[in-house]
């Protein structure tokens, strides 16, 4: 059997697979969630939202958010390929971006989804990190798009740790988890590099001030 083929047997298997586990595993766990006064929920208002979360938590995230209509920016990369999938399997549409472009085509597409309806979600450190080091996507997309930006973190009591750039964590099974909506940010229209900047940093702010919270929790300093 050839790679191509292996590789062809294993993107039509692993995401289903994986799903089906997730579904199961994360059922059991229970689930304390934290909003803001403010809320801006997408249900209620009719007005798409984007998520902003780190990497470590990407997993149990998209199991979390999976009954909203949701296009989440994902890799271009032969990974990010199984990603994708396994977001496909939840109801979410994957935009495809990479470094090498510097997601601008993913960008777009995730600009269009808002333009339909559709809540998105970028992860904040990227695919490649450096970890809980915000990138500039997803205040660039709300600058453009007129959707505020919405932080979420969240911890774990017990938990995996993959052995991963960003510590991927798995929550065990029976697990207490602690879910954290940050304040959404609303980022002014047309912004240029500056202000960019300016925004950035605040999202990276409020998303390590969520993550010592969360973990906080279980007086831990993160994971």
């Amino acid at each position: 059997m050839t790679e191509g083929v292996l590789n062809s047997i294993l993107l039509r298997v692993v995401p289903v697979t994986l799903a089906l586990i997730m579904r199961l595993w994360f059922s059991t766990c229970r689930v304390r969630v934290h909003i803001p006064h403010d809320f801006p929920d997408p249900k209620k208002t009719g007005k798409p939202v984007i998520a902003s979360f780190w990497h470590y938590s990407i997993i149990y995230f998209f199991y979390f958010v999976r009954d909203y209509r949701v296009t989440a920016m994902v890799s271009a990369s032969r990974d990010g390929e199984y990603i994708a999938r396994l977001a496909k399997q939840f109801g979410y549409t994957a935009a495809r971006g990479s470094r090498n472009n510097k997601g601008t085509e993913g960008l777009k597409a995730l600009f269009r989804a808002i333009r339909s309806g559709d809540n998105c979600a970028l992860v904040a450190d990227g695919s490649q990190g450096p970890p809980r080091i915000a990138q500039p996507g997803a205040i660039l997309l709300a600058s453009r798009s007129g959707a505020p930006v919405l932080p979420m973190v969240w911890s774990a009591e017990r938990y995996f740790t993959v052995h991963s750039w960003d510590k991927t964590v798995i929550p065990k099974p029976f697990s207490r988890i602690e879910y954290y909506y940050g304040e959404a940010i609303f980022v002014p229209a047309d912004l240029k590099a500056d202000g960019i900047e300016e925004y950035r940093l605040l999202l990276e702010q409020r998303l390590n001030a969520l993550y010592a919270e969360a973990w906080g929790q279980y007086n831990k300093a993160g994971h």
